[in-house]
C-alpha cells in the first residue's frame, strides 16, 4: 500500500464531557463535523489538548470505539497512545488499529525522562509491533525528553511513521529534519511563542499540528497549507499577522484551558475541564471573546457572545 500522505491542519481536538463529567459522544460528532466542514485534513484525539493524562483506561477505549464509527473518510483520525512504557503503548496502538484508527501519535512516555538512545529506541520498537501510521511527537517541555534531528532521522527511516511535530524553538532542527528528507509530512505546533510556524511552512513544512483550530478551522487551514506558489505564501502571510492575538491567546494558559475555556463561552459543546484544571475566568476569558468579535469569527461561525460581559458592552 502507498504510504499515507498528510498535508494541511492537523488539528488537537478538545475532549467534550457533559455535566456529569462523562464522555460527551455527541458533541464529539458535532465538533468532528465542524472540523471537516472547514477544512481540517486530520484530527487527533486523546493528546494534551484532549486531557488524555486525565481519562481513564476505559474511557480512551470508549473514546477510541464510537469516534472511529463517525469517520467519513474525508478527514484523518488519528489518536494518542503513549502510555507509561513501551509494552503498554504497543497495546494501546495495537487496539486503536482494531477499532478503525487511521493512526496514532506517539510521545515519550513522561516523568521517566528518558535519554535520547532509549526514546529512539522506544519509537522504533513500537513501530516494529504494528503496521498502524504512527507520528512522533518531539515535546520536551511536557515530557523531558528531546530528540535531536539525527535521532528523528533515524526513525523516520521506519516505514509507519508518516508525521513529524515538532515543538521545541529549534529553527535549526526543523531545518535539519526537513534537509534530510524523510518520507513524513513535519509539521509544527501553532503556537507563536516558539516561533516555529512562520520558518516551518517556509522551508517547505507540510501544515501545523494546532490547537487554535478548535475554534478558527477554516483560517488554521490556510495558515497550514505547503507553499507550492507566491499566492499560498501571500496567503499565509495574511491570515497569519490577522490570527496573531488568536494563536497567542490559546498559549496563554497550559493546554488545553484556554482554548476549552472559550469553546464553551462561544456556545460550542466542550464541556468543563477536569479538575485539577480549572476554567478561565474574568478578564482572562473576556480577553479571548474581544478577540473572537474583533477577528469577525463570531459572525463566520455564528458563535454566540450575546449575554457575556463582552457581548453587552460591544
Amino acid at each position: 500500500m502507498p504510504k499515507m500522505k498528510i498535508e494541511g491542519s492537523f488539528v488537537a481536538l478538545i475532549t467534550p464531557f457533559n455535566q456529569d463529567g462523562t464522555v460527551d459522544f455527541g458533541a464529539f460528532r458535532t465538533l468532528l463535523g465542524f472540523q471537516e466542514q472547514h477544512g481540517t485534513a486530520a484530527v487527533l484525539i486523546m493528546g494534551s489538548t484532549g486531557e488524555t493524562s486525565m481519562l481513564s483506561p476505559e474511557e480512551k477505549h470508549s473514546i477510541i470505539v464510537e469516534t472511529a464509527k463517525m469517520k467519513t473518510g474525508r478527514m484523518k483520525f488519528f489518536y494518542g497512545c503513549t502510555n507509561s512504557n513501551t509494552e503498554t503503548t504497543i497495546a494501546s496502538v495495537k487496539f486503536a488499529q482494531a477499532n478503525g484508527a487511521d493512526g496514532a501519535i506517539l510521545a515519550a512516555p513522561s516523568y521517566i525522562c528518558a535519554p535520547e538512545s532509549d526514546a529512539e529506541r522506544f519509537f522504533l520498537d513500537v513501530a516494529d509491533a504494528t503496521s498502524l501510521p504512527l507520528g512522533i511527537y518531539n515535546n520536551p517541555p511536557r515530557v523531558k525528553t528531546d530528540l535531536h534531528w539525527e535521532n528523528l532521522l533515524r526513525i523516520f527511516r521506519h516505514p509507519n511513521y508518516v508525521v513529524h511535530k515538532e515543538s521545541t524553538t529549534r529553527v535549526g532542527q526543523v531545518a535539519q529534519v526537513l534537509a534530510g528528507k524523510p518520507d513524513v509530512a513535519v509539521m509544527c505546533c501553532d503556537s507563536p511563542n516558539l516561533g516555529l510556524v512562520v520558518p516551518t511552512m517556509s522551508l517547505g513544512g507540510h501544515g501545523t499540528a494546532n490547537m487554535t483550530g478548535n475554534i478558527a478551522p477554516a483560517e488554521l487551514a490556510t495558515i497550514s497549507r505547503p507553499w507550492t506558489s507566491y499566492g499560498d505564501a501571500q496567503a499565509f502571510s495574511q491570515t497569519y499577522l490577522r490570527m496573531l492575538p488568536l494563536l497567542h491567546f490559546t498559549y496563554s494558559a497550559i493546554n488545553p484551558v484556554a482554548v476549552k475555556s472559550l469553546m464553551k463561552a462561544l456556545g460550542l459543546p466542550a464541556g468543563d475541564l477536569r479538575r485539577p484544571l480549572r476554567a478561565l475566568e474574568g478578564e482572562a476569558l473576556a480577553q479571548g471573546l474581544r478577540i473572537v468579535r474583533d477577528l469577525g469569527l463570531a459572525e463566520r461561525y455564528g458563535y454566540t457572545i450575546a449575554g457575556t460581559a463582552i457581548g453587552r458592552a460591544a
